[in-house]
């Protein structure tokens, strides 16, 4: 597996790079040797953050978690990762490496995620800004909504994150 591993106003000390290169190698049953994994450690509200990110054949895989030091971080945030691969395995079985769910000593069977529950909601999609969007969204209440620009009148997602401010999704 290929690592970028990276500190957000911060410098990553080669103790830490050794540790998350250590770490990570216990991802390899589930990846080939093309995945890359990109690992992003910064330092907010005092605690320390680590953002791990996985691409293998299309897929993303996605965890951040924080910690009173990076140590344990890294821990929570790996296990993290486990579970969401162990939760979906089914679906994840043909995209991962084969042999990659062979049982290992000291793994604990995770209880895994049945049939979706699909609900389906149609809703007029009108050209708007995404000022116009996001005051839409917030008087709503949800965590994100659909619309279409204005301008390019390309669909687009606008969507609070988790530091409190707003993302938008657009395609090119």
């Amino acid at each position: 597996m290929k690592m970028t591993i990276s500190g957000k106003q911060m410098t990553v000390r080669p103790s830490l790079k050794e540790l998350t290169e250590k770490k990570l190698a216990k991802f390899d049953r589930f990846f080939g040797d093309d995945a890359e994994a990109a690992v992003s450690y910064s330092c907010r509200h005092d605690l320390q953050y680590v953002e791990i990110t996985i691409y293998y054949n299309g897929t993303i895989f996605r965890c951040e978690e924080g910690a009173d030091t990076f140590q344990n971080a890294i821990d929570e945030a790996l296990e993290s990762l486990e579970r969401q691969i162990r939760k979906n395995k089914t679906r994840l079985e043909k995209r991962l490496r084969s042999g990659a769910f062979a049982p290992e000593p000291g793994d604990v069977e995770e209880e895994e995620e049945g049939e979706f529950q699909i609900r389906t909601k149609y809703i007029p999609v009108k050209p708007m800004s995404v000022e116009e969007a996001i005051l839409q969204m917030n008087l709503l209440e949800h965590q994100f909504f659909v619309y279409r620009d204005a301008v390019t009148e390309k669909p687009c997602v606008v969507y609070r994150r988790k530091d409190g401010n707003y993302g938008l999704i657009t395609e090119e």
